[in-house]
């Protein structure tokens, strides 16, 4: 959601910011701007509507500069438009200005600060930039300036700043949304995304919220709010340049479908030993082990998987497991437990809603865990302890392989819990084993593209709607697979308990009706073969995704069988694909669907 670049002391600035925003594509956006100047004051801005091929080709040689802002915008504030598009500028020109967040209290400024301003369009980020020269005005120079404006704003923002007269400086500062500073020999870099500055660095240091920085091309000062100077080391970001690629693949959903074989076995590397037994920090499994309940806290995918990992958790361990959304949780805290352990589940660890969350549970002194495929991310950096999922960079909007490692690593750590409780399920579980196993036949299924896709042209070429049903993990699976295929492909798609439709949702079959059953217990297989009865006796068209020990000769899709607890691994790929083919056959941008964005910075 939204993306910010931004560099000094290269010549080349131009090209750098929109290699970087095309790296930011993947996070969600409806217009994109740079602007770039230099030590002659020769200034550029060029913002446009849409991709970042659009601002491309408004870009002329003469754009240049050895310092430079990108932007790609997410609208919050204000309708998507040129006018409303990243970097905004002050009144008189002299400031320029790029943010992602939102701040609360904008219409409050406007008021008390900047009535006698004609602003040019709708949105937040304007007044900001309009209320920084208010105070240069009143006579502070551009860092007290930007630094009183910080006192005054409410809300979250990354900002970067440049003051046209002063062209050796881009000034920083982040409260809730992500922002990092990058290092090079002779330049700086910012961006939102470490992915975004890989070609020119790989060296980052993570800014704390309310902290101010100056960035020059030879040095980069990091001050507190009390003015304080701050030292930080840089880290070093672990992604290859290759793994952002889509090498051969049309579209990243299909590459990272195709990966997720590749990440269950690195999860076994990562998370097991030569016996295959689990290995986890032995101050998690304590903290999570000596809790009288566990909180699953995430959003969107993220949260279904936390429905799958409750019920291996609680099979596991014996321990009462709770799913919540962020969205909810941090507004409605329910009565806690009397010694709870969080788990938060974020692709990006970057997720506002649940960032807001594990601020208040900390300021409680509770124990907090973060599954996360960043690390360094925020909900990394802020919980007691972090498990990376080991996915690689996840691109395409429509979260595939992250869903499935969140679910692996949330197993493993099952395993390693029960086994310190002495729980008999998890001491007879081999996890390397079944794991391997898994991976196996998410290959199996994943080479039967050829059928799936005709199997959606088949049911979903015309159809507005369509259902999921299963019962158990199925029924959680049937969520995520019903989300996936609204939010690409755009067919109204439902996951329901298939003993809930009699109870109501029957009303909405009519003749032809898509309805796809998901069948991987046997204890509930005949009871949801019989509402799939009951809605084709109403007209619906019935697919059957069943694992192979229930399966029927007339059922669609058949899934070799692995260990009851992690049967939501492989019932799930059909479902990610069936979503795949159903949007590219018609004619949607798989991996940025209309409206959507990869990391969700805003509350």
């Amino acid at each position: 959601m939204c993306g910010i670049v931004g560099i000094i002391g290269k010549e080349n600035t131009t090209d750098i910011l929109v290699q970087g925003l095309e790296k930011l594509e993947y996070r969600g956006y409806d217009s994109a701007g740079i602007f770039v100047t230099g030590k002659n004051k020769e200034d550029h801005l060029v913002k446009s509507l849409g991709r970042i091929a659009d601002l491309q080709s408004k870009i002329t040689p003469e754009v240049q500069g050895t310092v430079g802002i990108g932007h790609t915008r997410w609208a919050t504030h204000g309708k998507p438009s040129e006018r409303n598009a990243h970097p905004h500028t002050s009144s008189n020109h002299q400031f320029i200005l790029v943010h992602n967040g939102v701040i609360e209290n904008f219409e409050e400024l406007k008021q008390e600060f900047l009535q006698n301003k004609q602003l040019e369009g709708e949105t937040d980020t304007e007044i900001v930039v309009q209320l920084i020269e208010h105070f240069a005005e009143d006579g502070l120079v551009t860092k007290e300036a930007f630094k009183k404006a910080l006192t005054v704003i409410k809300g979250s923002y990354a900002f970067a700043l440049i003051d046209k007269n002063d062209p050796d400086t881009i000034y920083v500062a982040k409260n809730k949304s992500p922002l990092l500073i990058g290092l090079g020999d002779g330049f700086n870099v910012i961006c939102s995304d470490a992915m975004a500055m890989l070609a020119e660095t790989n060296h980052f240091v993570e800014i704390s919220d309310g902290e101010m920085v100056i960035v020059k091309a030879d040095k980069v000062e990091i001050e507190d709010e009390k003015g304080n100077v701050v030292y930080r080391e840089s880290y070093e970001a672990q992604f290859d340049l290759s793994d952002i690629g889509k090498g051969t693949y049309p579209y990243y959903m299909l590459k990272e479908i195709d990966d997720q074989p590749t990440v269950m076995r690195r999860i076994i590397r990562e998370y097991t030993n030569t016996l295959g037994d689990a290995v986890i920090d032995k101050k998690i499994i304590e903290k999570l082990t000596a809790s009288d309940r566990i909180y699953i806290v995430a959003c969107g995918t993220s949260y279904n998987a936390g429905w799958v990992g409750k019920a291996i958790l609680e099979k596991m361990t014996n321990i009462p497991v709770e799913v919540h959304l962020s969205s909810e949780f941090g507004y409605n805290m329910p009565l806690l437990s009397e010694k709870p352990f969080f788990i938060f589940l974020s692709q990006s660890g970057e997720t506002a809603d649940s960032r807001q969350v594990l601020v208040q549970i900390t300021e409680l002194g509770l124990p907090s865990l973060t599954l996360t495929n960043v690390a360094g991310s925020t909900l990394s950096r802020e919980a007691d302890y972090t498990l990376l999922l080991h996915a690689g960079p996840e691109i395409a909007v429509a979260s595939t392989k992250a869903y499935t490692a969140q679910i692996a690593v949330l197993a493993v750590l099952a395993k390693a819990a029960g086994d310190n409780k002495g729980n008999q399920l998890s001491l007879d579980f081999d996890i390397a084993h079944e794991l391997s196993v898994i991976a196996a036949v998410m290959e199996t299924i994943i080479d039967e593209k050829m059928t799936i896709s005709q199997l959606v042209e088949d049911y979903l070429s015309t159809t507005r709607n369509a259902f999921y049903i299963g019962r158990g993990v199925d029924y959680y699976v049937s969520m995520e697979a019903s989300l996936k295929l609204k939010e690409i492909s755009y067919i109204q798609a439902e996951g329901f308990a298939a003993g809930e439709l009699k109870h109501g949702t029957i009303a909405l079959i009519e003749e032809g009706t898509p309805v796809f059953g998901i069948i991987t217990d046997q204890k509930t297989a005949a009871h949801t073969r019989g509402n799939l009865k009951e809605v084709e006796s109403r007209g619906a068209h019935n697919v059957v995704i069943a694992l192979a020990s229930f399966a029927k000769e007339t059922d669609q899709l058949i899934i070799p069988d692995v260990h009851p607890l992690l049967t939501p691994l492989v019932s799930v790929i059909p479902t990610q694909l069936i979503a795949y083919f159903a949007t590219l056959q018609r004619g949607y941008d798989v991996d940025k669907p209309r409206n959507l964005a990869k990391s969700v910075t805003v509350e």
